[in-house]
């Protein structure tokens, strides 16, 4: 492990949990934890360089296609892959697909960067996400033994308490709060081996009092729908909530900040 880290660039590959949501700005942007990462790494390197390319609700098909290339070729010292736990969430998963693909992506990377970066993605508690979590796990399998085999960190966000908790997610149950995205920057930023900053961000939060019967019946509807039935319904029609969205910085330019 490194001790005082020099990368002078990093490239961000994935769906919305690299994009950011729901780590909200005033101007209606999301930050998130890459975003943060790559504040941190700026304000210790002059000149550092920052693209994230991720788009909320892609397929590990997609970001194979779409992405993997485009940051292949940006020669950065620092690339970072999250991707295939939507895929794990669709009904219908074919689990073999998304190991080859994931393959792909990591065989295409790991040689073009100074340091891939693969996640071990937060789950929350509850009985919301139980069907499919098989599915994660086998999708971790395959991180580590792609990390193993082409010399990448794991970050294992799944394996943190803290990060299991309800009250790090945002009220769609699917994306961290602005809390939950500082955690993980601060677990990625350890990881390249950087001095912590929290050493704490893995241990489980403080114990409060839980919501009612009546608030949680509240909570549940809200979240049906406003969240769960318009999921639902890109299911069933074939769409995704990126389409058509452009990469969130798809150029490999100095970091100054919020876009």
């Amino acid at each position: 492990m490194q001790t005082h880290p020099t990368y002078s660039s990093l490239v961000a590959v994935g769906d919305s949990f690299t994009e950011g949501m729901s780590d909200l700005l005033p101007d209606g942007s999301y930050r998130g934890w890459a975003d943060l990462l790559a504040g941190r790494m700026a304000a210790r390197t002059p000149g550092f360089r920052y693209a994230n390319l991720a788009v909320r609700g892609k397929l590990i098909g997609q970001i194979v296609e779409e992405q993997v290339d485009v940051a292949a070729a940006m020669d950065a010292d620092v690339i970072t892959l999250v991707g295939g736990l939507n895929d794990t969430l669709r009904p219908k998963c074919d689990m073999v697909r998304v190991r080859d693909l994931l393959t792909q992506a990591v065989e295409r990377l790991a040689p073009s960067c100074g340091q891939l970066v693969l996640m071990r993605s937060p789950g929350r508690r509850g009985p919301v996400l139980e069907r499919f979590r098989p599915r994660m796990e086998e999708l971790f399998e395959v991180v580590d033994d792609l990390a193993e085999r082409h010399g990448a960190l794991v970050v294992d966000l799944y394996g943190a308490p803290s990060l299991g908790d309800p009250r790090l997610w945002d009220v769609d149950r699917l994306h961290l709060t602005a809390e939950g995205h500082r955690r993980v920057a601060e677990a990625v930023w350890q990881r390249l081996g950087y001095q912590p900053e929290d050493t704490e961000w893995h241990l489980p939060m403080r114990a409060t009092q839980p919501p009612g019967w009546a608030a949680r019946r509240v909570a549940d509807a809200r979240f049906a729908r406003q969240h769960l039935l318009p999921w639902i319904g890109r299911r069933l029609t074939g769409r995704s909530s990126g389409d058509g969205l452009p990469p969130k910085r798809g150029e490999l330019l100095p970091y100054e900040g919020p876009a």
